[in-house]
């Protein structure tokens, strides 16, 4: 039986729900926004730039709580407070979204997502296969997907050089709970290791794990540069969250909230993405300029064809995982990638 959030209340969904979600009718409605990093992130950036979007176009009758990693609970936990109703949005990225809605991590399949920027956008933006097909798998969690969006791409942290899959063998390489990013990573001859983001710069201090994989900026913001000897390039995948809703909070929006959550979801496609990429590269401009600063090793295309090539045993148990849905969504998926290539 599939795993669901809508009942599963927890100790930390009781004391969330404490806050409440409305002010009296004559004060402006608290809409609560979790996010699975912290303060400076991009997370952060985006949930800044929604706030203000919000607080400014509803004239005061909204207020946007902001909620960093941490302080609500890890990452699986803020799903289900969304689910619950005791959050009304939170960041959900497909690595922990995947125990409990197995398609969404197609999007954590290695070298699927197109190299080009504007298609990228345009598929994470807008996607049919995302918005449509995967809809009801989300309600059926008591969640409204708004948006998916990249945070940047996927960089290796490392105590030794990888350039090969035989350089991963018998190294404990920490990656979220996705099932199929532990899948992922054993195509690439490495032993994967799920570890709470929170521990993740001891787990390297102290020989727990032997590296790490995230984009740039949270590399930088967590210091896990400082504890690793290389920062490896291997073009595998962008990092990507989504920011989903509590289902029945958003259907029972007046048209006029409804309109304004949507119009600011759209606006913020553009606005994230040309922030994330700033943030990632002033962030690796001052892990270069940092005393400890790591080698940088960028991965050629001979390097990478042998991970290319083990990505496809990843999308064969991706199937093998999410069975015929799964596949339709991923040949749709790959469908529109390639129209979407064939246009620019």
């Amino acid at each position: 039986m599939k795993p669901t959030l809508r009942w599963s209340l927890s100790a930390v969904s009781a004391a969330a729900l404490s806050l409440g979600v409305m002010a009296g009718s004559a004060q402006a409605a608290q809409w609560k926004f979790a996010l699975e990093e912290v303060d400076g992130s991009v997370q952060d950036a985006y949930a800044e730039a929604f706030k203000k979007r919000i607080e400014e176009k509803s004239g005061g009758d909204v207020t946007v709580n902001i909620y960093p990693y941490g302080s609500l609970g890890t990452s699986t936990q803020l799903t289900e407070l969304v689910a619950n109703g005791a959050l009304q949005f939170a960041n959900a990225s497909p690595g922990h979204l995947g125990k409990l809605i197995e398609p969404i991590q197609v999007f954590s399949i290695p070298y699927l997502l197109p190299e080009n920027d504007e298609c990228t956008k345009k598929i994470l933006g807008s996607s049919d296969v995302l918005y449509d097909s995967l809809s009801d798998e989300f309600e059926n969690q008591g969640l409204k997907l708004l948006t998916m969006y990249p945070e940047g791409e996927m960089v290796w942290t490392a105590n030794k050089k990888v350039t090969s899959p035989e350089d991963f063998e018998n190294f404990k390489i920490r990656v979220m709970t996705s099932p199929l990013l532990v899948r992922a990573y054993e195509a690439f001859g490495a032993n994967p290791t799920p570890m709470p983001y929170s521990e993740v710069y001891s787990g390297l201090q102290l020989g727990q794990i032997d590296g790490q994989v995230n984009p740039i900026f949270a590399i930088q913001e967590m210091k896990f540069y400082e504890v690793q000897d290389y920062m490896i390039w291997a073009g595998q995948q962008e990092f990507t969250t989504t920011v989903v809703a509590n289902a029945d909070f958003y259907d029972g929006l007046s048209e006029e909230h409804k309109q304004l959550v949507d119009s600011t979801v759209d606006e913020m496609v553009d606005v994230i993405f040309k922030t994330q990429n700033q943030y990632n590269q002033e962030r690796l401009e001052k892990i270069k300029a940092s005393d400890n600063a790591p080698e940088m090793v960028h991965l050629s295309d001979e390097q990478r064809a042998p991970f290319r090539e083990a990505a496809k045993k990843v999308e064969a148990k991706f199937v093998e995982m999410t069975g015929e849905p799964g596949e339709k969504v991923l040949n749709a998926l790959k469908q529109e990638i390639k129209t979407c290539e064939q246009s620019m």
